[in-house]
């Protein structure tokens, strides 16, 4: 292992790191900060919680002149939060070298963010969007930066930062260094790294594994008007103790919490529109189990340490393989069983015969239970508390009122029925709106291996040209489905 104090670091940058506690590198550290170091141009192939803000932020405060007033380093990050994130660790790595840290983005003030900005960051972290709206009002000039730095560059992609981030790069000076750092490679993404890189060095970090060997993972194929009320029967018959839904939207997450609420499950939503508070609260309450179902988009999922999940529903079925692998990692943690059930329609098929192929494990295909199964799923609930009532026993002070009941009624069956029906959580049929989404598009060249045969392909999302611009907003995000197992 790389220990950080052989990495030929300041004082000031290897205080702060012992500080944090750091003492080992990462194996995207190890690589990375060398290289950086050297001035080379950098893709980075690696997931979330690897380590890559020190991998690159290590480098960019090394770099800096802090007596300048200029910023001298931008990052762009694909929501807020990551942002916010990114620039709490810059600002940890940077506090004993003095670095000056901003983070912008949308949902702020913009002339708290003006004023911010006069007083001479010498590190702006952003959203695509912000960064350009500040640069065209002339609050941003980044004349003087030397470093560039893309990351999570894939979910940019997917949430149709193409032409921002391409304009922004036009405005930085073509001299500087460009740190690209993604899980995945699509087309449009080495795309960028080809016209705005210098012979990029490449460092790979490979996922541990790329499934996860006690996943049971299973697709159901349903129409898209027929699936939220597939979810509803699914969760009454395998009644997950905690369960993560992903969709593709923001808008289908608020539909989905919304219209699984109102069928009388708990559940919240999280994307990336969330304040950071409201994120962190609803994130709080899942872990606490006060929330049975957490509803996400792959974004605001991104780097989440969840465990004791053990259903991932993929509502939506993911454009890209390793994007399905990270979200069903989210099950089968410590050694547990976990159950990852994917939707998909009849159009989609080609997209799960690639998942297939990348994570070399075939899915089971499953029935949709019947809303009759699902009663049953939920009666079976109801018996197995009323079984470990009688367990745990302290029944004395309820034996009188069962043998008044008794009395009243001599069918003992009939009694016990009528308390499992009052007990019973029945399958709700309350009409629910869920708006119904596009398939994903059926285009071969998108997805790692290609489409071959009757597959059908990856489809590509970026289909207006060059810029990588997805051609319908919404629908940004692949989404997968989790696996399940009827019981």
């Amino acid at each position: 292992m790389t220990k950080f104090a052989d990495l030929n670091l300041s004082p000031a940058l290897l205080k702060a790191v012992n500080r944090m506690g750091f003492e080992e590198a990462t194996p995207i550290q190890a690589k990375t900060i060398p290289l950086s170091m050297e001035g080379k141009d950098l893709i980075g192939q690696a997931q979330t919680g690897t380590g890559k803000t020190a991998a690159f932020g290590i480098p960019l405060i090394e770099k800096l002149d802090v007596k300048s007033p200029h910023v001298q380093g931008i990052i762009i990050a694909p929501t807020r939060e990551l942002a916010i994130q990114v620039s709490e660790e810059l600002y940890k790595i940077g506090m004993d070298a003095r670095a000056r840290v901003l983070a912008v983005y949308g949902g702020s003030d913009i002339q708290r963010q003006i004023r911010a900005l006069k007083k001479g960051p010498h590190i702006i972290v952003g959203t695509p969007g912000r960064i350009l709206d500040h640069i065209n009002r002339r609050t941003l000039k980044l004349g003087n930066v030397h470093t560039l730095i893309l990351d999570e560059a894939d979910e940019m992609l997917n949430m149709g930062f193409i032409d921002d981030i391409e304009a922004i790069l036009e405005t930085v000076p073509e001299d500087r260094q460009t740190l690209l750092f993604s899980a995945t490679m699509p087309e449009p993404i080495r795309r960028i790294a080809e016209r705005f890189m210098k012979s990029p060095e490449t460092v790979r970090v490979q996922a541990k594994e790329m499934t996860v060997p006690l996943i049971e993972q299973f697709f159901i194929k349903v129409p898209e008007k027929e699936k939220f009320d597939v979810l509803a029967r699914l969760i009454d018959v395998q009644s997950p103790e905690l369960a993560i839904v992903f969709g593709r939207t923001k808008r289908r997450v608020d539909e989905l919490s919304n219209a699984l609420t109102v069928r009388g499950y708990t559940a919240e939503g999280i994307h990336g529109d969330l304040s950071q508070a409201k994120r962190l609260s609803v994130l709080k309450k899942f872990k606490e189990g006060k929330v049975d179902v957490l509803v996400a988009t792959d974004v605001a999922a991104r780097g989440l340490d969840i465990s004791g999940v053990t259903h991932v529903y993929n509502y939506d079925i993911p454009q890209d393989p390793e994007s399905y692998v990270h979200r069903i990692g989210r099950t089968g943690r410590a050694g547990k069983e976990g159950m990852a059930i994917t939707f998909v329609s009849p159009r989609e098929m080609g997209y799960l015969r690639i998942v297939e192929q990348t994570t070399k494990k075939r899915m089971q295909p499953m029935r949709p239970p019947t809303w009759d199964e699902a009663l049953e799923g939920q009666q079976r609930i109801t018996m197995e508390k009323l079984e470990e009532a009688i367990k745990e026993g302290s029944l004395d002070e309820y034996k009188a009122v069962a043998n008044e009941l008794l009395t009243e009624h001599d069918d003992a069956l009939t009694v016990i029925a009528a308390a499992l029906k009052v007990l019973t959580k029945e399958p709700d049929k309350t009409p629910v709106h869920i708006t119904e989404e596009r398939p994903l598009p059926q285009k071969r060249d998108h997805f790692k291996g290609g489409g071959h045969g009757g597959h059908g392909g990856g489809g590509n999302r970026n289909r207006r040209g060059k810029s990588g611009q997805q051609p319908y907003k919404g629908n940004r995000k692949p989404q997968r489905r989790p696996s399940g197992r009827r019981p």
